[in-house]
């Protein structure tokens, strides 16, 4: 399940949603700005939301499961992980309503991959799960990370 949700989330739904914005409409807005909403909607809003959940709720699965941290010990900073992850989920979750608030949520959601991929590259026994988010981390951060220098370089001119 946690494989097809990455997927979903990271890939497929971002990359239909695009699909179907700019085949859809007479004058679709530039690709970069439908690139930025979309993956700051579905990898930002829906992945991040759905994390939190998780780790809310849940946080023995991703102490133990993803990060193969055994015990009770680290269950309250992934509880609170999870507090965080909802936060910028849900500004990720409405940026859909409100443009303004695209360009905010992806540099959080951008930083955020950005400084979790590199510390799962630190780790040096990762586990599938681990290799996968470390993985959708990172693409999800260079997707972010040029739509926000692109975006904000085309506002200077």
């Amino acid at each position: 399940m946690y494989y097809l949700t990455v997927v979903l989330l990271m890939f497929a739904l971002p990359i239909a949603s695009i699909l179907i914005e700019i085949l859809g409409f007479e004058a679709p807005a530039p690709l970069i700005l439908v690139l930025g909403k979309w993956f700051t909607f579905w990898a930002v809003g829906a992945r991040l939301f759905l994390a939190g959940l998780r780790q809310a709720i849940q946080p023995r699965f991703t102490a133990e499961t993803i990060l193969g941290i055994k015990g009770d010990a680290p269950l309250h900073v992934v509880q609170e992980l999870g507090f965080a992850n909802i936060s910028i989920g849900v500004i990720g979750l409405a940026s859909i309503l409100n443009g303004a608030w695209v360009m905010p949520a992806a540099i959080a959601g951008c930083l955020f991959y950005g400084f979790a991929g590199a510390r799962h590259v630190a780790q040096r026994n990762r586990n599938a799960l681990e290799n996968t988010a470390m993985v959708s981390d990172l693409f999800i951060f260079v997707v972010l990370a040029a739509y926000v220098i692109i975006a904000l370089a085309g506002r200077t001119r």
